[in-house]
């Protein structure tokens, strides 16, 4: 698939500036900008929805109390 998006001059610049430095592209450089983006915001959400959870349940575990629940 191909995407296209409008940047200024100066961003696009920077961009191919960055990926030469890098040793690497464009596409490169904006895929894994935009994946590193998506992936950050999700541990996020992962993370409050992990906390109202704690919050509504404070209880805690020890490592071999998890170990024992866990069957490890």
């Amino acid at each position: 698939m191909s995407i296209s998006i409008r940047l200024s001059d100066k961003e696009s610049e920077l961009i191919r500036k960055y990926a030469e430095l890098n040793g690497t592209t464009v596409s490169e450089v904006m895929r894994q900008a935009i994946l590193s983006k998506i992936e950050n915001e999700f541990d996020i959400f992962l993370y409050e929805e992990a906390y109202k959870e704690y919050k509504s349940n404070p209880k805690t575990y020890t490592l071999e109390e998890a170990k024992k629940i866990l069957d490890f």
